[in-house]
This record gives C-alpha cells, sequence and structure tokens, in this order.
C-alpha cells in the first residue's frame, strides 16, 4: 500500500472490519442481494473517497478491508455503510423485513482492527521506548532545575 493524502493528511492506514445481520441470520445466500450489498458498500465507500482494499459478502457477515482518512472515525465509517446499505437493501428488497423484525438490517456491533504491513506494533512499541530513554536517560539527568 502506498502513502495516500488529503488536503490536510498524509496517511497509511489500513483497517479490518466485520459485521453481521441482525439475528446472524444468513441472508445472503440469495446471490441477487450478496452482489447488490457488494456493489452498495464499494458504492458507499467511492462516494466518501474511501479505498476498498478487499470486500467479502458471506452468507451471515461482511469483511472488509478498507482504507480512509484518518478525519474519520471507525465508527463513523461503519455506522455510514452499514446504515445506507440497510436502507437501500431494503427498499430493494422488501422481502427482507419478513426475515427481519424492528426494521434493522445489521447488528448493532461490529469487529475492527488495524492493520499494518510494515509498522508491526513490536517496532513501535520499540520506537516509543527508545525515544522513552533517549528523552529520560543519561541526557536528562545532566540538566539542573533552579
Amino acid at each position: 500500500m502506498s502513502l495516500r493524502r488529503t488536503s490536510h493528511a498524509v496517511y497509511d492506514t489500513s483497517y479490518h472490519l466485520v459485521w453481521c445481520p441482525k439475528h446472524r441470520k444468513k441472508l445472503f445466500a440469495e446471490e441477487r442481494l450478496r452482489e447488490r450489498a457488494k456493489q452498495l458498500i464499494y458504492e458507499i465507500a467511492e462516494e466518501y473517497s474511501w479505498v476498498i482494499e478487499e470486500l467479502e459478502v458471506a452468507l451471515d457477515h461482511v469483511h472488509l478491508l478498507i482504507s480512509f482518512p484518518p478525519r474519520y472515525a471507525i465508527g463513523e465509517v461503519v455506522r455510514v455503510i452499514k446504515s445506507k446499505s440497510a436502507r437501500e437493501l431494503f427498499r430493494e428488497f422488501p422481502g427482507i423485513k419478513k426475515k427481519l423484525w424492528a426494521g434493522e438490517f445489521w447488528e448493532d456491533g461490529y469487529f475492527a482492527r488495524t492493520v499494518g504491513d510494515r509498522m508491526t506494533r513490536q517496532i513501535i512499541e520499540k520506537y516509543i521506548q527508545h525515544h522513552r530513554e533517549m528523552e529520560q536517560g543519561p541526557a536528562q539527568l545532566g540538566l539542573k532545575l533552579r
């Protein structure tokens, strides 16, 4: 993955997101519904200039590898995708409402994980520890307080 830019940020972020239909119903057994859900998620991402790196709509959940600018919170991205896709899927496939109740398509929760390629957790921990040692180590001991 390469660096991406907005007018106020340069970033290299990817997120693995997973969420399920309400009650983990196997709604996407119907191929037409599954393909439309994929298409909608791609359209929503394009509307917001988010980059989908991978997407899979399984029988009872969605896996998404996505990159978006740091001005967006992870929860906001999930909320936008889930709300817009649910509204459109209910409109285009009214029979789904018989399988679900309370007018909700997706479960409330989701799974999120940040993804790194070269910058792993261990490298970042070492980097922070190195800077802590540099600032609190021998160089700092030589300062005299008045």
